[in-house]
């Protein structure tokens, strides 16, 4: 799919990459990391949670399904209003709204408490990530594949991070503790201050340009319908899957291997990090060689690994978690770059959805998995969900791109 000029397509990458905003790619990436850091504190106490508060797996579920639908309803909206008119502030207004929640998760004292904050989480989620998204493309410098996996690298160790402090602070001190992190989501905010000066000078620069016109697809609007329906499977697929992992993969541990809480974490973190690692390589991979490769290998790839995993010991357990973790999170950067090459100049729209998707995709699977869990047992949760990657077999219906086209 060439979405560029001849002038972009001709243009050596060495000139391309000096174009590449760094400081602000960085920024954008670190202020990722924190964010996820944070919201990354939820599931990570929900063994804490679940022994203070006698909840079951179906509770458990819907605390996620909450913070999920949060993000994932308001997500599109949000990137679809920002679209018209960009608000270069308004990430700092949706950490606002993280670091509320993250007072009133430290202070809950009721389940109904808990869903407030768990809400409040989310719809700093539904700010930040269509937003963040748009500056990650705009400090990207042509190099899409290569923002995107970066900006998304900063997100996935935050949720990588979040459950190890967890472990080591919030499990021997309590659920008091989790107040010491509004540090964390302070200083988010002024790094995504700093970050909005330089978006709103950008747009007013981008102002008194003469307007292009709009960029089109080069595939007729059925096509592109069924594209974006095929991405949306492939993401219901890797995230309902991931839910399994993030929500409860603490609980499978300590079910069948009699594993300590914090030693269940740290295996969590070890399967985060992994994730963290595998998105580093998608975003670049995809921009030499076709996104439609990465996201073959991503989806379809991990099938034998979830399979296996049900019925492995604990040691092969770890190494299986880290190439589910490595293979699966290549996927992300590359499907949403894709997306949004198919549909030019919605650049904000097509991540709040694809955001909101994998956030209420997640969070359905969570609450699914948790019934699931109470009806049946956590095992059982993984031997349902190691099939969900054979739908990437989809991936083959996705037009057919040409690397060159892609190297952006």
């Amino acid at each position: 799919m060439d979405m560029k000029s001849p002038a972009v397509t001709a243009t050596p990458a060495r000139t391309v990459a000096e174009g590449v905003a760094v400081p602000i790619l960085a920024a954008i990436s670190i202020s990722h990391l924190l964010n996820d850091l944070i919201q990354s504190l939820l599931p990570a106490i929900y063994p804490i949670l679940k022994t203070n508060f006698h909840l079951d797996f179906g509770q458990i579920g819907l605390l996620t399904l909450t913070f999920q639908i949060t993000a994932s309803l308001l997500q599109p909206l949000v990137g679809y209003a920002t679209d018209k008119k960009p608000q270069p502030f308004s990430l700092v207004v949706g950490m606002g709204f993280t670091l509320v929640g993250l007072l009133t998760l430290s202070r809950a004292g009721s389940f109904p408490m808990l869903l407030l904050a768990a809400a409040l989480v989310g719809m700093g989620s539904s700010v930040f990530h269509p937003e963040s998204s748009r500056v990650a493309r705009m400090a990207s410098g042509g190099r899409h594949g290569l923002a995107q996996s970066v900006f998304q690298v900063g997100g996935n160790a935050g949720t990588a991070v979040g459950p190890l402090l967890a472990a080591f602070i919030v499990v021997p001190m309590g659920q008091s503790s989790i107040a010491w992190f509004s540090v964390v989501a302070l200083l988010a905010m002024i790094i995504l201050f700093n970050v909005g000066r330089w978006y709103q000078a950008k747009v007013v620069a981008l102002r008194s340009k003469p307007k292009a016109a709009p960029a089109a697809s080069p595939h007729s609007r059925a096509k592109v319908a069924v594209s974006i329906t095929i991405l949306m499977l492939l993401v219901f697929s890797k995230n309902f899957y991931t839910a399994s992992i993030t929500s409860y993969f603490t609980f499978y541990l300590i079910s069948k291997f009699q594993l300590s809480v914090q030693d269940a974490q740290l295996h969590l973190f070890i399967f985060l990090g992994a994730v963290a690692a595998g998105t580093v390589l998608g975003g670049p991979i995809g921009d030499r060689i076709g996104r439609k490769y990465v996201i073959w290998f991503s989806i379809l790839g991990v099938l034998p690994f979830t399979l296996a995993l049900p019925y492995a010991n604990l040691f092969w357990t770890g190494v299986l978690s880290v190439l589910i973790g490595l293979i699966l999170a290549s996927a992300f950067s590359a499907i949403l770059v894709y997306a949004t090459e198919l549909v030019p100049g919605r650049v904000g729209m097509v991540a709040g959805l694809f955001f909101g998707l994998s956030f209420g995709m997640g969070g359905l699977g969570a609450a699914v998995l948790g019934q699931l869990a109470d009806w049946t047992s956590i095992e059982t949760v993984y031997r349902v969900c190691s099939f969900l990657p054979a739908i990437g077999l989809l991936t083959y219906f996705l037009p057919h791109e040409k690397p060159k086209a892609l190297a952006a």
